[in-house]
């Protein structure tokens, strides 16, 4: 079987005439960029042939730019983004749980235990008024976020996509919702 790239190695074995495609540079540019970043070539070198793959017109000319590189070279990949570009951050259930167990626990209890329990101006109360404030917010945000993982968690069971994915479509392409007309959309 034929792979990507062996049509340029071809083109160097008898076929040495044969026009090299856009397809046929842009793979011998990203086995270059690998070379590159694997410490194969320099700076200069990368550069000077990255222009000759661009101004080559043959398979046999793409061919000799890398000749002297290992067979197989995998063509660096950028990356890929934690999220979509353009997409705001999302606060999981998870992170906000770890953010008020943090903040419920380093923050408030020290606090309410250091409050002043008696004198003129002082509330003998104000503590435990604190605690139970601070105990009643973090248990609404305890039920919220185990509500969230398990609406989360039965939307994965059941196969739904949620409303800010991609939705599936037809040949297997992703289809993107259009943006709604509030703010930012």
């Amino acid at each position: 079987m034929v792979g990507p790239g062996d049509e340029i190695a071809a083109g160097a074995g008898g076929h040495s005439s044969l026009r090299a495609s856009h397809a046929d540079r842009e793979r011998v540019v990203g086995v270059l960029k690998a070379a590159f970043v694997q410490g194969r070539l320099d700076r200069d070198e990368f550069a000077a042939r990255v222009g000759q793959a661009l101004a080559s017109r043959t398979c046999a000319e793409l061919a000799t730019l890398t000749a002297d590189l290992p067979a197989g070279l995998a063509a660096a990949q950028p990356p890929q983004p934690a999220r979509p570009p353009g997409k705001a951050r999302v606060l999981t259930p998870g992170r906000v749980l770890a953010a008020a167990t943090v903040v419920y626990a380093g923050g408030v209890w020290p606090v309410a235990l250091t409050l002043p329990v008696s004198g003129a101006d002082h509330d003998p109360h104000a503590g435990v008024a604190l605690a139970a404030t601070a105990t009643l917010i973090y248990l609404l945000i305890l039920v919220g976020a185990v509500l969230q993982l398990l609406t989360d968690w039965l939307d994965r069971r059941s196969g739904r996509q949620p409303p800010w994915g991609p939705a599936p479509s037809a040949g297997g392409q992703a289809s993107v919702r259009p943006p709604s007309g509030g703010p930012g959309g």
